[in-house]
């Protein structure tokens, strides 16, 4: 716990039984009280691995549900358990572990509502080995959305987040993607829902085992990402309504 917090990891997994106990191990339980392992019908040792660790809380998908589908499942069972800030971490050890008590205080204090881990802040990305082309497509989107959302946030494509129960509670989620673009669409929503978002510089590793997606999804997800951004604009000026702006939309909790 933090400040009388309740602090739950999740670990939105596929195919992560190679990388899955180097990243449990990085995880500082000393703030950490529980750990959520969700794994998106692997076909691998995920599980097993996860059981091995001591994993209490594993949710099986029977059928693939996504990125999206699997972070759903992810937030709605770490506010099962009653999670004031829930921090997620891709169990491909391509983020630091270490570094979600300096995420998780962030929002413990108070300051913020959502808090990233930036690649993009130091000089984590191209030296962790993050290809050009995605290192240039991210920028790119980056400056786009910032425009468009008028915020001054370094990088939007990040995968290691953390998020109050305020926040997750509030944000219409299921009316996302199951897809890659619910990360963006994600971030949309806490910006246009008006909550304070943080940023912390965050090392990242590529190697073999890391998760990432080929060209072809990349430039799906970067549409993806410019829909987004002009459906938010959209909404803001009164032109059009959406269900992910929707304030009543299908929410996690309700």
């Amino acid at each position: 716990m933090l400040h009388g917090k309740k602090i739950v990891v999740v670990l939105p997994a596929y195919r992560a039984e190679k990388t899955l106990v180097m990243t449990y191990n990085d995880i500082p339980f000393d703030v950490v009280d529980d750990v959520v392992l969700v794994d998106d019908c692997s076909g691998d040792n995920t599980v097993a691995e996860g059981k091995k660790l001591g994993i209490r809380n594993i949710v099986v998908h029977e059928k693939n549900k996504g990125y999206g589908g699997n972070q759903k499942s992810c937030y709605a069972e770490a506010l099962r358990l009653g999670a004031d800030i829930v921090v997620m971490v891709h169990p491909d050890y391509q983020y630091a572990p270490k570094l979600i008590t300096a995420m998780a205080s962030m929002i413990a204090s108070g300051e913020y509502d959502a808090v990233l881990g930036s690649r993009i802040l130091g000089t984590g990305a191209l030296r962790g080995g993050m290809p050009f082309y995605k290192y240039i497509s991210n920028r790119f989107l980056t400056l786009a959305e910032n425009i468009l959302l008028k915020e001054k946030i370094s990088e939007y494509h990040t995968g290691y987040r953390a998020f109050s129960k305020e926040v997750l509670e509030k944000l219409p989620l299921l009316e996302n993607s199951d897809d890659f673009v619910f990360d963006n669409q994600m971030l949309a929503q806490t910006v246009y829902f008006g909550f304070r978002i943080g940023e912390i510089s965050c090392p990242t590793k590529y190697f073999a085992e890391a998760s990432s997606i080929n060209f072809r999804r990349s430039v799906i997800y970067g549409f993806g990402v410019l829909s987004t951004a002009l459906k938010f604009k959209l909404q803001k000026w009164g032109l059009k309504r959406y269900a992910i702006f929707d304030a009543d939309g299908r929410k996690l909790k309700s």
